[in-house]
């Protein structure tokens, strides 16, 4: 917040300084709250804590939380349940805080036990890949949040939104039953892209190409480009175009070099001719021909 905004600095404590919760920390302050502590146990914590939040103490979670008016939980999805739980036994939380975990794949439900003791929760995820670097803080400004609070408390939902905006991103609201549903999307589409890309990488390094990365980044980033903008008319090459020989002898030289590559392949290539086929851009003849060599056994 600017220094003529008359509306008080928020005390915010982060549990924990992991590559989300430190950068998060980071861009709040840079919004003009104040991060009052940080929980951080592991080295790279730590280092990650003095980074991007030098000055600020270092505490245990409990401390943490209840001497913010804010609190950040960004720890892993897995860690949310009992950590609130022990929060509101040890009476780190009261009525009238801020209750906020990042996780993608959670609504507000797993901090029921906090709305009980009247603590305003929301679940507010960004929708980035974090490297816990000081340039994942500039990054948030292209991004958008998923926001999620309880069906009917507008509070929740405003305060949300009023948060990620001053953030400087874009709010999208996600209803509670679809938050699995809206991580597993981002998952499949960020996560396994990455994996794609390295895999490429790999095979053209085998193939004799010193520098993939500069083979890759024109191609890989047209593709992204023309997908988003484009949707399935963006597929491109052999499968699309019903090329059963060509995809036979990719499936050969896969089995030959990259062995442990071909069941991604072939999955990737038969959910590629099942969307062109759909799209109107491969005939249903030549998707035949292409899903029989997808197939076959030894190809």
């Amino acid at each position: 917040m600017s220094a003529g905004r008359t509306r008080p600095r928020l005390r915010i404590g982060v549990i924990s300084a992991g590559r989300v919760g430190a950068v998060l920390g980071a861009a709040f302050q840079r919004a003009g709250h104040r991060v009052t502590a940080v929980s951080a146990v592991s080295d790279a914590s730590l280092r990650r804590a003095e980074a991007l939040l030098p000055d600020v103490e270092v505490r245990p979670p409990d401390e943490v939380a209840a001497q913010a008016d804010l609190v950040l939980l960004a720890v892993p999805d897995d860690a949310i349940s009992g950590l609130v739980r022990g929060l509101v036994a040890t009476q780190s939380l009261r009525s009238g805080q801020i209750l906020v975990h990042t996780s993608g794949a959670h609504g507000v439900g797993v901090l029921q036990p906090a709305a009980e003791i009247g603590v305003l929760t929301v679940a507010m995820h960004p929708a980035m890949t974090f490297t816990g670097r000081s340039e994942d803080v500039q990054r948030l400004a292209t991004a958008c949040m998923a926001i999620t609070a309880a069906e009917q408390d507008e509070a929740g939902w405003s305060v949300a939104e009023a948060l990620t905006l001053e953030l400087g991103m874009e709010p999208v609201r996600i209803r509670e039953e679809h938050r699995r549903l809206y991580h597993t999307a981002l998952a499949h589409g960020a996560n396994h892209l990455i994996t794609l890309v390295n895999e490429c990488a790999e095979l053209l390094s085998q193939a004799g190409v010193e520098v993939p990365d500069r083979v890759m980044a024109p191609i890989l980033s047209a593709s992204l480009d023309n997908a988003l903008r484009l949707g399935d008319r963006a597929i491109t090459g052999p499968v699309m175009r019903g090329d059963a020989g060509t995809v036979a002898a990719h499936l050969q030289e896969l089995h030959r070099t990259s062995p442990e590559t071909v069941p991604g392949y072939r999955a990737m290539a038969r959910r590629t001719a099942d969307r062109a086929e759909r799209a109107g851009i491969l005939r249903p003849d030549a998707a035949v021909e292409v899903r029989s060599v997808i197939d076959q056994e030894g190809s």
